[in-house]
């Protein structure tokens, strides 16, 4: 049941790239929320969506960006002007978005697998517990033959 999301959400990533409305905006500084690069941005033309994708397991953004424009001119005019433009004192890289770029925010949502939520909650799979048992009594074994052979 997730495979015609993952394939839909493909088609519609290489559309946009193809047509050229979706930019990378890299260098940002770490308190810059979506309110303020919409602000940033939104000079340029009607925005059609913002990506700032997170390190959950910091707290804060990547430092990057994706802004999606409702037509490619006004990216294009986007990307002129601020490219190398300061925000909240660090200077930007603004670009087109490349396919690479935007492969591991597209493809699927990150809470479609179980693993995701495994690690959110700190809930170790089977085999994590298994093979950390294992590492546990391996360590006491070990540390048995070190007493062992110091009496």
């Amino acid at each position: 049941h997730i495979r015609p999301f993952i394939f839909l959400n493909q088609i519609m990533s290489e559309l946009i790239i193809q047509s050229r409305r979706a930019i990378y905006v890299g260098g940002l500084e770490d308190n810059v929320k979506e309110p303020t690069l919409r602000a940033a941005m939104i000079p340029f033309g009607p925005i059609k969506s913002i990506d700032i994708p997170m390190d959950y397991v910091k707290g804060v953004h990547k430092g990057f960006a994706f802004v999606e424009y409702e037509d490619a001119d006004d990216a294009a005019e986007a990307i002129d002007n601020m490219d190398g433009a300061e925000l909240m004192g660090k200077v930007l890289s603004v670009s087109v978005a490349q396919p690479n770029q935007l492969k591991d925010f597209h493809n699927k949502a990150v809470w479609s697998t179980d693993e995701w939520f495994q690690k959110q909650a700190g809930i170790q799979s089977e085999a994590q517990q298994k093979e950390n048992e294992r590492q546990e009594q391996d360590r006491s074994e070990l540390s048995q033959q070190i007493q062992l052979k110091q009496q």
